[in-house]
């Protein structure tokens, strides 16, 4: 036997075990794995999704920026459609008040005590008028002093101006002034304020502190909507019922995420916010299935497995995660900088099967 031939093969170790490693040429082939974009485990009792949520996180920001533009900085006046429902809410006030007044003079017409109430009435009524006016105002002034804050959050950041950065940081904690759970988190961040020079770290700092625990009552709140939803959905005997609590979780978890952040939309808050969500998802493209997901909810192949109802609970949970994943975007007064942006499988991994096994 020559001295090439009783030399010892290169072989290498595990460093947590003693376990000898072949080298590549005399190791077994292993199977191709099948593409995870149809993956279905034989005997899991939920099928798996591939959702393509791998999007830079520059387009992911200009995304929640033309959101915010198009939605809660959009104004409502200065618009033909602005103009529209202006004129005719105007119409409607006049038309009610004119109604009132009449009424009021024909009460005293008829008598003096009757005359006196229906006044008193009407009092209360345009005071409580003005009141839900005056905190229409003020909650849509907030939603758009968050959505500026997130605007000059990312500028600072981007350019690194520490000035800035310093300036919107306090602003931040303004902001939560009146949460007592967040005050250790805002007097150390504005003690940072003072010490660190660098915008971007200061950025960071203030997302990790105040922004991060929000975003996991956030995520919570996303959660436990889309498993209601996929529950609720998956017994319910009528599609009209499921549209309807679709629906109705997919509001309250808007203005839910809204009001962890800050927030504190009305009805008139809650329509611009809504818009910004709706643009958000058209511009993120919502649901990104592939072709043979839709298949397998439609074809043969997951009918075998799962029922049909089951499939529609997984895909409206799936539908109110993406609602809640693009109001938290819209929503939070910063972007995503010290962590990466949640996907569906973070909020909701029970809708998805386990990749894992085997």
């Amino acid at each position: 036997m020559s001295e090439a031939e009783r030399r010892p093969r290169p072989r290498a170790f595990r460093l947590e075990g003693e376990q000898i490693v072949p080298p590549k040429s005399a190791r077994p082939q292993e199977p191709e794995r099948a593409p995870a974009t149809s993956f279905i485990e034989p005997q899991a009792d939920i099928f798996s999704l591939e959702l393509d949520e791998t999007r830079d996180p520059a387009e992911q920001e200009k995304a929640v920026e033309a959101a915010q533009k198009s939605g809660v900085l959009s104004s409502l006046l200065f618009s033909w459609g602005g103009l529209l429902a202006s004129s005719v809410l105007g119409l409607v006030t006049m038309a009610a008040g004119l109604w009132l007044t009449n009424l009021v003079e024909d009460l005293f017409a008829h008598s003096a005590l009757f005359g006196t109430i229906g006044l008193t009435l009407a009092a209360i009524a345009v005071v409580a008028l003005v009141a839900l006016l005056t905190r229409e105002s003020f909650a849509i002034l907030r939603q758009n002093r968050i959505a500026q804050l997130h605007l000059a959050l990312a500028e600072a950041r981007s350019r690194d101006d520490v000035k800035a950065a310093r300036e919107r940081v306090v602003e931040l904690c303004k902001l939560y002034e009146d949460r007592p759970e967040s005050g250790r988190a805002r007097a150390l961040v504005i003690e940072f304020s003072k010490e660190i020079i660098d915008g971007s770290d200061l950025v960071d700092l203030a997302e990790r502190h105040l922004v991060l625990p929000l975003d996991a009552l956030a995520r919570r709140e996303i959660a436990d909507a889309s498993k209601r939803v996929s529950i609720v959905t998956t017994i319910s005997p009528r599609a009209l019922l499921d549209v309807l609590f679709v629906a109705a979780q997919a509001i309250r978890l808007m203005r839910r995420i809204a009001e962890i952040y800050g927030g504190r939309p009305g009805l008139l808050g809650f329509f611009k916010l809504a818009r910004s969500v709706g643009a958000h998802l058209a511009i993120t493209g919502g649901l990104a299935i592939g072709d043979s997901l839709l298949q397998q909810v439609v074809g043969h192949g997951l009918a075998a497995k799962l029922s049909a109802k089951l499939g529609e609970g997984v895909l409206n949970g799936l539908l109110t995660a993406r609602v809640g994943l693009s109001a938290m975007a819209v929503c939070r007064p910063m972007p995503f900088c010290a962590e990466k942006p949640p996907g569906v499988a973070d909020v909701a991994p029970f809708l998805f099967g386990d990749k894992t096994k085997g």
